[in-house]
């Protein structure tokens, strides 16, 4: 308490050495180790594992933003494995230079399946790639940035990878043959040269609306509402300056006014999840969250397109519902219940409103609510029970009342965004 702002987004965005992961490792619901690589959904929960543990939290928020960015889904690729280590790659390389993580990016195995990278050669050049890296991963559509003869050439620079294949193994042994590639000049941005891959890359951060693109972009990750000119033209300048810097982009964001004045962004399902069973300090232990997050608009690994989510449109009646769910699925191990077994230990019989309410809230480790949820929540609290009660009803009535209450404040608006 009372750091400077700056130490607090250093600590965030500075962390030292390897991610410590606390508390008991993940299990399925027979108490097994899960099988991130093989057993369908045990990857997604393997990685909520991580989002609940890790003492690098911004690390894994940024692998998570990177995989909406250079979105792939499993459902083409078809190997857990490779997503995987996809999935490490953005890990150890999140806060550092984007051009680095977008070279590793376009030579990565799960990308090179995804968007048919291997399937690109000289005689018959595959656009995919080509056209998502600028689009969707470096320059963004309808600004001029590019045109569908850039789309071509860059195609060709990109010549030049392939995989084998096997019935043991699927795909594998990724690698460059430069016979497959290309060798004649390309013509890209106007630049005209023998460019290869390494090059394609180097002319999208290269390109004047590259700078532009990479800080709204990322800045839409942690505001909704746009940069101003000024603060546009800042992080422009900063992430030039710093060689394509990660890190310095999200220090200057985290350290903005509009991160803690401006609109709340609605919380990923996946970040929702994550939240609350780290609230209640409950590990993983089932497999149900993939099917519930999926309910809920999210799956890890399986991102609906190469567009990655619409982070815009999280919530509607189905998937207001399935947040409903996650939380009482959350709660399920821990509820008090209101008719207990001989010998079990019964809920308290003289548990007032406002104590339910102090309970319910310190039960989710006291989150921030608003104070027109606090007062509606309170408001439930105190006209829920029909006074008076039944001797056999003290009790039973009350655990009800506290369910309820939990329910009520994990599902509040409030904790919805972020």
């Amino acid at each position: 308490m009372g750091q400077p702002l700056q130490q607090v987004v250093f600590g965030l965005t500075r962390p030292s050495g390897s991610a410590t992961l606390t508390g008991p490792e993940p299990v399925n619901e027979e108490g097994e180790p899960l099988d991130p690589a093989n057993a369908w959904g045990q990857d997604h929960c393997w990685w909520l594992d991580r989002m609940i543990r890790s003492d690098q939290q911004l690390v894994e928020r940024m692998t998570f933003i990177f995989h909406d960015w250079f979105a792939n889904s499993n459902e083409k690729v078809n190997n857990q494995r490779m997503m995987l280590e996809q999935n490490e790659l953005f890990r150890s390389m999140a806060l550092g230079s984007f051009h680095d993580l977008f070279m590793a990016v376009t030579s990565n195995p799960a990308m090179l399946v995804f968007l048919d990278g291997i399937y690109n050669e000289k005689n018959d050049p595959n656009e995919n790639y080509a056209r998502e890296m600028m689009e969707l991963f470096s320059l963004g559509a309808d600004r001029g940035a590019y045109t569908e003869d850039d789309v071509r050439e860059m195609a060709r620079a990109l010549t030049g990878w392939t995989a084998e294949w096997s019935s043991e193994e699927g795909l594998h042994e990724f690698e460059f043959d430069t016979a497959r590639h290309d060798k004649h000049e390309k013509t890209v941005f106007g630049e005209t040269g023998n460019w290869s891959w390494e090059d394609a890359v180097r002319l999208c951060v290269e390109h004047p609306l590259h700078a532009s693109f990479f800080v709204t972009k990322l800045w839409g990750y942690f505001i909704p509402s746009p940069p101003d000119e000024a603060t546009l033209a800042s992080l422009q300048g900063l992430y030039l300056s710093s060689s394509y810097s990660i890190q310095a982009v999200v220090e200057a964001i985290l350290q903005h006014p509009d991160f803690y004045e401006g609109p709340e962004l609605v919380t990923p399902p996946v970040v929702y999840n994550a939240g609350l069973l780290r609230s209640i300090d409950r590990p993983i232990d089932t497999t149900s969250w993939t099917w519930l997050s999926a309910n809920a608009g999210q799956q890890l690994f399986y991102p609906p397109n190469v567009s990655g989510w619409d982070f815009t449109r999280w919530l509607d009646t189905s998937t207001a519902k399935a947040r409903w769910e996650m939380a009482s699925y959350v709660t399920s191990k821990t509820y008090p219940n209101p008719w207990p077994k001989t010998g079990e230990a019964q809920y308290s019989a003289t548990e007032d409103p406002t104590t339910a309410l102090a309970n319910a809230l310190a039960y989710w480790a006291n989150p921030p609510l608003s104070e027109e949820s606090e007062q509606c929540i309170a408001a439930f609290a105190q006209s829920c029970l029909k006074e008076p009660l039944a001797a056999w009803e003290q009790s039973p009535f009350r655990a009800m009342r506290q369910n309820a209450l939990r329910m009520l404040i994990a599902t509040a608006p409030d904790m919805q965004v972020s």
